[in-house]
């Protein structure tokens, strides 16, 4: 069972792009470069696996997380549990560079409060991105939307995990050239590419002789 679990970094893998998400998930490819490697350094402030209790908040580091019902496993950079009856709980999810108007570490932040949801039979209102580019922390409702846009994205990765298929490029520049996997991807080599149409015409003419 447990090939069949994703890990939840890899929804946020999927929803940047599918293809991405196959290089790594389905054939194994990993190539480093400056956002990578920064990112693993500034994450190294936050995976301490540490407890501490500051002004009624207890502060859990690198908490593992995982769901039966969706097939994931992961961890948080940072759960909150504020104290009351019941406790509320808030995941914090920490991210190189500024705030992005598309909905990638969004989703990636809603499928760890849905493990954290399974695994303490709670329910979660809210959890944050923390930036560390502009060391802003972004409010995230975890409205019906994102929460419906988060299952659709997990399932969808299930589904092409399972077909193991290395679908072609998204046709967005911005992305391809903050992506780690530009030389590997190549994905200016799709721009002109009409071989499906000349196996379509090849097939064409066998059946017409």
């Amino acid at each position: 069972m447990d090939d069949c679990y994703l890990n939840i970094s890899a929804i946020q893998h999927y929803s940047y792009c599918p293809r991405q998400f196959a290089l790594i998930h389905i054939e194994q490819v990993w190539e480093e470069n400056f956002f990578t490697a920064d990112g693993c350094r500034l994450h190294e402030r936050v995976d301490s696996n540490i407890r501490e209790h500051r002004r009624g908040i207890q502060f859990e580091y690198s908490v593992l997380l995982t769901s039966r019902r969706l097939l994931l496993n992961g961890k948080t950079d940072l759960l909150e549990i504020h104290d009351g009856v019941p406790p509320r709980y808030c995941p914090v999810e920490y991210k190189r560079g500024k705030p992005k108007l598309e909905e990638w570490d969004r989703i990636q932040l809603c499928a760890q409060v849905l493990c954290v949801e399974e695994m303490r039979d709670v329910a979660i209102e809210e959890g944050y991105l923390f930036y560390w580019q502009t060391r802003h922390r972004e409010r995230v409702e975890m409205n019906n939307f994102l929460r419906e846009k988060t299952i659709n994205t997990i399932n969808a990765a299930h589904k092409l995990l399972n077909q193991g298929i290395t679908p072609k490029p998204i046709k967005d520049k911005r992305r391809c050239h903050a992506c780690s996997f530009l030389e590997i991807c190549q994905p200016m080599c799709f721009q002109n590419d009409y071989s499906e149409t000349y196996l379509e015409e090849i097939f064409t003419d066998e059946k017409i002789t």
